[in-house]
Formats: structure tokens, sequence, C-alpha cells
């Protein structure tokens, strides 16, 4: 299997995207580790799904906006494990898709900014600070963080998050600039509208059918299909692939 024993961190891996993605990476051998931040009876059950399907896991609560809880989780990973091979930054700061009931830019306050911001970017920032000395012993590793679509392509403008997801991408760019030199690969993955999760339960019917309409493939994301695409640029398979931002939205943003 792929990632037979190797470490794998996705953190906000109890529910949606990051459930999903921690037991894809589960399927394919690696123990996962199942960040979360309060729902410790959800995150039980991710792990007990990455045993089933054959790797291994263990659920760690950590807010990953707390420079010491990040630090502490990794400590945990490393004398539980003794390594850290990937990074899936996949946790952010709760937001709704709602095309109606959204803030227009003269309602939003920098208050809102700052709390996408803070879970976006202060997020992977704590995470890849405490666990770059592990991946530097090894001289290898890979970082993932999920940013969106709507970067590139604001249908709706959702000021706050797609300004912080705007920065994240920025973040991971200049990060791989200076980690490459270490051997370390850092890359992004922004999917498009993802339904089912918390916060597309929000967007209405008749939205997703223009979606979807403008689609070429014709469909809205399901969290599975976000999976492939983290398990390749964590992967060898990508092992001369960094700075890159992957568009996994059926097409709608192309370039």
């Amino acid at each position: 299997m792929k990632f037979a024993n190797q470490t794998v961190l996705v953190t906000g891996a109890s529910r949606g995207i990051g459930a999903a993605i921690a037991k894809a990476f589960a399927a394919e051998g690696a123990l996962v580790v199942v960040n979360y931040l309060r729902n410790a009876e959800a995150a039980a059950k991710v792990v007990d799904a990455c045993r089933h399907l054959g790797g291994d896991a263990l659920a760690i609560a950590a807010d990953v906006t707390s420079e010491s809880q990040v630090r502490a989780m990794i400590e945990q990973i490393v004398n539980a494990t003794g390594r850290l091979d990937a990074v899936i930054n996949n946790a952010f700061a709760p937001y709704v898709f709602d095309t109606d009931n959204r803030l227009r830019f003269w309602e939003t306050p920098w208050s809102d900014y700052q709390a996408q911001y803070d879970g976006s970017v202060q997020a992977a920032y704590n995470v890849c600070q405490a666990a770059l000395p592990v991946m530097r012993t090894r001289v290898r590793g890979s970082i993932v963080n999920l940013t969106s679509d709507l970067v590139a392509r604001p249908s709706v403008p959702y000021h706050d998050y797609i300004t912080a997801k705007a920065a994240l991408v920025g973040f991971s760019r200049t990060l791989a600039t200076e980690l490459g030199p270490l051997g370390i690969r850092v890359n992004c993955v922004a999917p498009g509208l993802v339904y089912p999760t918390d916060a597309s339960q929000a967007t209405k019917q008749d939205v997703r059918d223009i979606i979807t309409a403008q689609t070429p493939l014709r469909r809205i994301a399901r969290p599975e299909d976000i999976c492939g695409p983290v398990l390749f640029l964590a992967s060898d398979w990508s092992e001369f692939v960094t700075g890159q931002t992957l568009y996994v939205d059926g097409g709608l943003v192309m370039g």
C-alpha cells in the first residue's frame, strides 16, 4: 500500500472532507492522526473506520489556532510513531455557504476577516512550524493545504472566507520556495463546492443546480472526490511537484 509505515496528520478530520481524507489514507496503509477540536465521539468513529479499512489511527484533540496545543499534538505524534511524513491542513474556521444570507462587504466587520484568517493561515502556520523540525530530520515530507476554487473564481463574494483562503495560497507558495531545498514539498488542493458538508448544508438546491450546469463534469463534488488529489500530492508520485494549486471542481476553474 502506498502509505504503509507512514504517519499522516489530517487536521479537522472528525467530519466532512477531513474525515474522508483520513479514511482514504488509512485505506492505503497509513497511520492517520485524526485531529479534532471538540467532537471526540465523531473522531473516534473516524479512527474505527480507518482501522477497519486496513490502516491505523489515533485521535488527538487540539485547537490548531493555538500554538501550544499544536506543539503538544506534534510531540504526542512523535512519541507515538517516531515520524511525520505528511501534514494535511484541512481545518478552518466555521463558515456557512449561504448565498441568500451572506454578509455583503459593507456589512462584514474586520473581526470576521480575522477569524477566517486565523482559521486558515494561522492554523497552517502553527502546524507547519511545529511539524518542520520532525520533517527536517528526514529531509523529506509533504504539506498539503486545503484552499478553495473561489480564490480563482469568486462567483459568490464570500469576502472574509475567500480573502483568507487567498492568503493561504500565498503562504503555501512562499513556504514551498523556502522548504524545497530541505526536501519538503508544499502544495494546495482547491475544491469547489463540496456537498454534503456542514458548511454547504445551507447552499440551496437551485444554487447547486446552477453550479452543476456551469461545471464541465456536470455534478457537485462529494467529500470523497477531494481524497485522490490530496493523496497524490502527499505521495512520491508527486515528488517533483511543489508550490502548486490543484483545482478539484469538475473543471469549473481551468488554468
